[in-house]
């Protein structure tokens, strides 16, 4: 609505609460309620500090007109009703005439009205889905010989016409939960009562709905319009969602955000139960929770992010179950539970660590980091011994070149960064003297982060293995050691964050005594990282020279797969100079043996056989709500990950590690080019 046109700065950040359900509508949108919700004074407050930190102090600027108010509306719209089972199309013809060009308006004046008003008829139309699939889980007999299936994406489906076609679309989401839970080992009678009881447990949720719930939602779309990883915290949900399990508490070591009605995996740290189990990996959407071996699970789907922290928490010893849909299939059915110890962190695993491959008469040593960690108050205090990842490679290098290793490869995957200075510093270890990376802030101002140290601590032939969970300061490391021409990266292209965020607290004035000062917490983005080449890692990721795929769903993973993610863009590249030890010429050489050997390798040809598979499988958009087919593709989904993917019982965890073993073979690769001397072609065995 708003005709002059206004900029806003923009923001990353990640983890804000979103909406747990969606609605349906089959009456005209009615704004008002004996129950509707309404903003509280301290949301109201905390929406004008929003607002006035969106224009002001965010990194990119767009103009505040009808077109970002019908960005905001279709965000809105979308994540409420992402699958499209619950508004009608009428509805959304009345929603969009009667707000999409009101939200500018809103946003500037600092308001929520239009958002209060969307939700409460969200809540109204969720409830009506789930006494409808309560009732039905109770009495309607489901047939699984009927060749049919369901969309599962259905982003460019029209929402159904009448109810008619509602219920359809609500008959066939009940067959698939039912599906999922039989072939996750439930029996025909539990099934019934569980999804009976998930259903209920629903319903009662969305009959404690409060205030904040429906001003997280509308937040969330707001501010997920400018950027996807912006958010804004409210004083409960920050002290809660800052909670990291794995070293303050007792418990699994992993961190969680909210997406959708979902708990997701964001992180899993080193060190931790989750990540020594191997049974629990990122982008897992974890949808119940159970205490010990005989508790019933509680189905935590649509649940507050912090109460689902409460339910994982716990002490050390005790054992936590967790229902989960694995990210290895896509989001898809069937339902997993997985059993975890509570543990305290062992920080000895947190720390860069090393094997050896041996190839024959070639070693190649492998050094993997898990983070970019760094005890800052301990070096800030000049303490002689404290946790540093540049400390504790520059160790593992010295021991490897005491080996007269071969070559070394530096496995980065799965390192959603850390330490911007540790990454600088690890950089320094393989590299002369010279820029690290770039940083750009919004007003242009350019900062460059050098290593200072012209010595070098590893000379010799040089991989970097990444995959699409390698991001932030992996990215920096990466794109360092290709830009000097030091090392071969090895893997898929990385996640693509290249932005520098800072968090701020939203606080009323310190003379309204009367209230409670304290509003929450924004995070904001306030510049990019570049390429000493120029070239931004935000959006495009690091892409490597030789590509070895994983099993990540790397379609629904990284940067560029959110919609408002900031682009890709170049500046200035710095003054430095190439190393030059990997010359286009040798990469094409590598390149080349790399596709020889990998074709006469059984083993990689198999690994390479089942992602294919595998990928189909996730690019379906629909599923067969058919028994037989719903069996056959379980089967299919199971035998791929216990072949590929590492779990506590493995034997040898090097064997199932295709990527890593090839990977060795390229740097043996070099080894050869450069020594001029044949390179072993043996299987690696671990040291």
């Amino acid at each position: 609505m708003l005709r002059k046109s206004l900029f806003l700065f923009f923001i990353i950040a990640s983890g804000s609460i979103v909406p747990l359900f969606a609605v349906n509508s089959r009456q005209t949108p009615s704004v008002q309620s004996e129950t509707a919700l309404k903003p509280t004074t301290a949301e109201t407050d905390a929406g004008t500090y929003i607002s006035q930190y969106l224009l002001q102090n965010h990194y990119r600027k767009v103009s505040v007109n009808d077109s970002l108010s019908q960005q905001i509306f279709n965000r809105y719209i979308d994540n409420l009703d992402g699958s499209k089972s619950y508004f009608l199309a009428s509805d959304i013809e009345r929603l969009r005439m009667m707000y999409a060009n009101k939200m500018d308006d809103e946003f500037l004046a600092g308001k929520a009205t239009v958002g209060f008003d969307i939700y409460n008829l969200f809540l109204k139309r969720a409830k009506e889905k789930m006494r409808y699939m309560k009732a039905a889980a109770d009495t309607v007999h489901l047939n699984f010989s009927t060749p049919e299936t369901l969309d599962l994406d259905r982003k460019n489906d029209p929402w159904p016409s009448d109810m008619l076609q509602l219920t359809d679309l609500w008959r066939k989401e009940l067959k698939y939960q039912w599906l999922n839970l039989k072939y996750s080992g439930e029996k025909t009678k539990t099934i019934r009562a569980a999804l009976a009881k998930t259903f209920t447990s629903r319903l009662n949720l969305l009959n404690r709905q409060k205030p904040e719930d429906a001003f997280h939602a509308y937040t969330y779309a707001l501010t997920t319009s400018f950027d996807p990883h912006t958010s804004y915290f409210s004083p409960d949900e920050f002290d809660n969602f800052q909670i990291d399990m794995s070293r303050s508490l007792e418990g699994i070591g992993a961190k969680l955000q909210t997406e959708g009605e979902h708990t997701v995996v964001n992180e899993l740290i080193p060190g931790g139960p989750a990540l020594k189990s191997n049974l629990l990996k990122k982008g897992d959407k974890i949808i119940g929770v159970g205490q010990g071996r005989g508790a019933a699970v509680v189905d935590v789907s649509g649940w507050r992010i912090y109460d689902v922290v409460k339910l994982i928490r716990g002490r050390k010893g005790t054992i936590v179950r967790l229902k989960i849909l694995p990210a290895s299939q896509g989001g898809r059915g069937p339902e997993k539970t997985v059993e975890l110890v509570r543990d305290k962190i062992n920080l000895q695993e947190q720390a860069a660590q090393k094997k050896i491959i041996q190839l024959n008469a070639r070693k190649i040593g492998v050094i993997t980091i898990p983070s970019f960690y760094l005890d800052f108050e301990a070096q800030q205090q000049n303490s002689g011994n404290y946790n540093s990842t540049s400390r504790d490679v520059a160790r593992i290098l010295n021991e490897l070149n005491a080996e007269h290793v071969d070559g070394v490869i530096i496995d980065l995957r799965d390192n959603g960064g850390g330490s911007l200075e540790e990454s600088v510093n690890v950089s320094g270890l393989f590299i002369p003297s010279g820029p690290v990376v770039q940083i750009s802030d919004s007003a242009g101002g350019k900062d460059v982060l050098k290593d200072e140290d012209s010595r070098v601590q590893y000379s010799g032939p040089l991989a970097v293995l990444v995959n699409r969970y390698s991001a932030s300061a992996s990215e920096i490391f990466a794109a360092a050691i290709q830009d000097y021409s030091r090392g071969v990266i090895i893997g898929e292209r990385t996640f693509g964050k290249g932005t520098v965020q800072s968090l701020i607290k939203l606080s009323r004035p310190s003379s309204i005594v009367e209230k409670r000062p304290y509003l929450g917490e924004i995070k904001l983005t306030v510049a990019k990282f570049y390429r000493i080449s120029g070239e931004s890692t935000q959006h495009k990721g690091v892409e490597p020279d030789i590509i070895m795929p994983s099993m990540i769903n790397t379609a629904a993973i990284g940067e560029d797969t959110y919609t408002s993610s900031l682009p890709w863009s170049i500046i200035t590249p710095s003054f430095y100079k190439p190393t030059a030890e990997i010359s286009p010429e040798k990469i094409n050489l590598l390149r080349q043996k790399f596709q020889e050997r990998s074709l006469s390798n059984p083993l990689y040809q198999s690994y390479l056989k089942d992602i294919g598979t595998l990928d189909q499988i996730r690019k379906k958009k629909a599923v067969s709500l058919q028994d037989s087919a719903v069996k056959s593709e379980t089967e299919t989904i199971n035998r791929i990950e216990k072949q590929w993917v590492k779990g506590p019982d493995a034997k040898n965890e090097l064997s199932k590690d295709a990527v890593l073993n090839q990977s060795a073979s390229v740097v043996a690769d070099l080894a050869e080019i450069e020594a001029g001397k044949p390179a072993a072609r043996a299987l690696p065995a671990l040291r």
